[in-house]
């Protein structure tokens, strides 16, 4: 009956089949396999032993006294005085007497594997098992369940023993290694921390560890920006943590590691006032001045690179005068254990932090088997009917570890979800050398005890990264002032130009220069310096909400202002070209005549042009704003900030695109009106009497145009410089076409007091006038060069009889 069915021997792990089928005795063997293997007699026959003081029951545990972690030294003394003062209470199991079969595990898997057989398979039946170390309890709490036998650890810290599924009967007084990661997290959202680093030693119970945390800090809104891992050497590791600037940083390895990894850390100048580390609080105390050969570091450098880091430690002793269930202080029982050690050095003594947690046991397990009595009582069963064939007496057992809750010596005793005893963490800080307790923080109440002595190199927790600083870059505003006084004053003189054209519209040198073509160039140059305003406009006068606004409006006061301004003054040209620059014969033939509405007509085309080019891009692709970003900067002050220099453009998604279309339509027409009016130099009409002051006006024009516009394109990202260019072009440009086409008018009437001198009824008279006279211009041309050729003839004709000979008449 001792035996698990064979149905559950395959769903044992294949390397416990292995160890195990290589005992003298395996599980599966038939009865004359055992006889000849000689284990016919290893099978437990009886039940839990009777004797005169009531039933036993048996615990067995695998003490580790020897090996990696020797906990079992002071562990062991612990759980039997435990088991003393349980026997000798006659309120807990009155009826029974617990007792212990220990083995020394050497913490070593593989002897733990021989130990498991001989605990099974020899008398008497244990109804609980305890072993200690994270890689026995492993091996144990796996194979546990096919005997339906129940596992409570003492010492063992694995995250991975957390994992139901694979160990559904394992319990823990001693806290998962992942009950640092509530504290840690808890102190993040204290220090307002959202971004951390983490450095681990690749073993498996750090992985785990660090995967929690991962989790954690992930369902806190913290990041994990650098993860970094190593084996032996952590050198490539800590300066990775440098040149990704980790500033709080979450180490997890083994106390002679740390020492490896603190010695890079004084190398990289990885420690001060900007960088915090959480380390694990169980090394020693002086853990980082014990002379280690295998760093090359001196005692002074470890000390200085350690200052002011955290740990975070379980609490295994409750620090506060607490009678717990077992009557007893935590102070009155290291006494006790002490008395039992014999006076052993307890730095000396294996496991001596970790006593308290197994007293508890003991205590978690008397409690949850008195539990079980009276619901075993009523479904007519008892606990010494316990055997490895027993679902039921196992269950009750589990739901009462389960619901354990008591005040022990190691603090409050209670278990989760997976079976893992929820504790205080002992927050603690590197000051001067030596540790101060700083806090506490119960995970199962989420309740942190703060003392208020943190203490910090800088002026308080530092940042959790280099705090960037964005800052924009705005136009200089004396600059903005200088351009738009200028711009302000062109205003005016268009104004006045516009006003003085108007008002002399009647006068005919006036009415010869196409007056309203003047006007619109006039409005076209007021029009382009207005937009010197909002081309200077940035974040530092609106809102980015309205930033787009003052986008638009800079495109269209600057496109339409350079289609009145510049087509008016190429119109003009164009068809002086078109008229007057034939061959003479054709000129003779044809009776030359000037519609105004043609003329008006053109300026027309070229406006729609703009206008309507302006509103497909306005629709298809809108001007929008961006911000360019630059390099970072550091400030000349001692400060942990950068400078994130940004500045913000007027852009659109296919930006290039249409600057490409505009600039070079308008570059065509500029290059045209250039070649026009130097064809035009020498043509002289009195139906455009301005035409060699506007091929003038074209020249500036284009030439300030083609230069500036590549390069504003250039210093695009310097904004005073781009603002600089583009305005003093456009000013430049309109004060120069102001001054060329209104001033010399201006000069003439006043000089020759022509004012309303030789009014016209009405502009067809003017022209009417005009023609007339340009009629009379061209007879008198040819009569002058009728005249020319008579004179040519008769010197040709002097000369002739000059050079024959006289001949004489007698």
């Amino acid at each position: 009956p001792s035996r698990p069915p064979p149905s559950l021997l395959p769903s044992l792990p294949p390397s416990l089949l292995v160890l195990l089928g290589s005992a003298p005795c395996p599980f599966h063997a038939s009865p004359f396999a055992r006889k000849s293997r000689g284990c016919g007699t290893r099978r437990p026959k009886t039940p839990l032993m009777v004797t005169e003081s009531g039933a036993v029951l048996y615990i067995g545990a695998l003490f580790p006294m020897s090996g990696g972690w020797p906990g079992g030294q002071a562990c062991m003394p612990s759980a039997q005085m435990a088991l003393d003062l349980v026997n000798n209470r006659s309120d807990i199991l009155p009826d029974y007497e617990l007792e212990l079969i220990h083995f020394d595990s050497m913490c070593d898997p593989g002897e733990a594997t021989k130990l498991l057989y001989d605990l099974l398979y020899t008398e008497p039946i244990k109804i609980v098992l305890m072993p200690g170390c994270s890689g026995v309890s492993t091996l144990v709490g796996e194979a546990a369940r096919m005997w339906n036998l129940i596992v409570l650890s003492y010492g063992s810290s694995s995250p991975a023993l957390s994992n139901r599924q694979r160990f559904p009967t394992f319990f823990r007084t001693h806290p998962s290694a992942t009950l640092h990661n509530p504290t840690r997290v808890q102190l993040f959202q204290k220090w307002k921390w959202t971004r951390i680093a983490t450095i681990q030693q690749t073993t498996e119970v750090f992985t785990s560890t660090l995967d929690d945390l991962e989790q954690r800090v992930k369902e806190a809104g913290i990041e994990i920006s650098v993860r970094q891992s190593f084996l032996t050497d952590p050198a490539v590791a800590v300066k990775n943590l440098k040149r990704q600037d980790a500033r709080i940083i979450v180490g997890l390895f083994y106390e002679t590691e740390a020492r490896k990894v603190f010695c890079e850390v004084f190398k990289e100048k990885l420690y001060g006032k900007k960088y915090v580390w959480f380390l694990i609080g169980w090394y020693a105390d002086n853990w980082f001045k014990i002379k280690d050969p295998a760093i090359n570091c001196t005692v002074e450098n470890m000390t200085e690179a350690v200052e002011g880091h955290v740990t975070t430690e379980i609490v295994m002793l409750n620090p506060e005068t607490v009678r717990g269930v077992s009557n007893m202080t935590s102070q009155e029982f290291l006494a006790a254990l002490m008395s039992r050690l014999g006076g052993k050095n307890p730095e000396e003594t294996g496991g001596f932090q970790e006593a308290p947690l197994a007293y508890d046991a003991v205590w978690a397990l008397a409690l949850a088997l008195n539990k079980t009595v009276a619901p075993l009582k009523a479904k007519g069963r008892r606990l010494e009917d316990f055997n490895y064939n027993n679902h039921d007496i196992t269950a009750e057992i589990y739901r009462a570890l389960n619901t354990s809750s008591f005040e022990g010596v190691s603090g409050h005793v209670v278990f989760d979800a997976q079976g893992s005893r929820m504790a205080m963490t002992l927050i603690e800080q590197l000051q001067g050398g030596s540790y101060k307790k700083i806090g506490y923080y119960d995970s199962s109440q989420k309740n942190l005890s703060w003392f208020g002595n943190d203490v910090w190199i800088g002026a308080g927790p530092p940042a959790d990264r280099t705090v960037v600083i964005e800052e924009f870059r705005f136009l200089s505003q004396k600059l903005f002032a200088a351009v738009s006084v200028f711009a302000g004053l062109g205003i005016l003189l268009g104004i006045v130009c516009l006003t003085f054209n108007i008002y002399n519209g009647n006068v005919r040198y006036i009415q010869n220069s196409q007056p309203y073509l003047n006007n619109m160039t006039a409005v076209g140059c007021m029009m382009a310096l207005a937009a010197v305003f909002p081309l200077g406009i940035d974040g530092h006068h609106v809102h980015r909400s309205q930033f787009p606004v003052v986008c638009q409006f800079r495109l269209w006061l600057l496109g339409l202002g350079f289609s009145l301004a510049y087509g008016s003054m190429f119109t003009k040209i164009w068809w002086v070209h078109t008229l007057f620059t034939k061959k003479d014969e054709k000129k003779e033939k044809k009776k030359q005549h000037l519609e105004p509405w043609k003329l008006y007509a053109t300026v027309g085309v070229l406006l729609a042009i703009d206008f309507l080019s302006l509103m497909i891009w306005q629709i298809v692709d809108p001007l929008h704003i961006t911000v360019e970003k630059f390099t970072k900067e550091a400030p000349k002050e001692d400060l942990d900030v950068l400078i994130q220099p940004l500045l913000e453009h007027c852009s659109s998604e296919k930006m290039n695109t249409w600057l490409g279309v505009v600039y070079g339509y308008k570059g065509l027409l500029l290059l045209l009106g250039i070649f026009l009016a130097y064809e035009t130099k020498s043509v002289s009409t009195e139906k455009i009497n301005d035409h060699r002051a506007v091929g003038m006006a074209i020249y500036n024009v284009a030439v300030l145009c083609l230069i500036t516009a590549p390069v504003t394109m250039i210093l695009s990202s310097q904004q005073d410089a781009s603002f600089a260019f583009a305005a003093l072009a456009i000013v430049f440009s309109a004060y120069i076409t102001l001054v060329v086409l209104f001033v010399p008018k201006m000069r003439r009437l006043i000089t020759r007091g022509e004012w309303q001198s030789e009014q016209q009824d009405t502009l067809k008279t003017g022209s009417s006038t005009n023609n007339n006279d340009e009629e009379k211009s061209r007879q008198l041309e040819r009569e002058n060069r009728e005249l020319q050729k008579i004179i040519q003839e008769v010197k040709a004709l002097n000369t002739q009889c000059i050079m024959q000979p006289h001949t004489h008449y007698y």
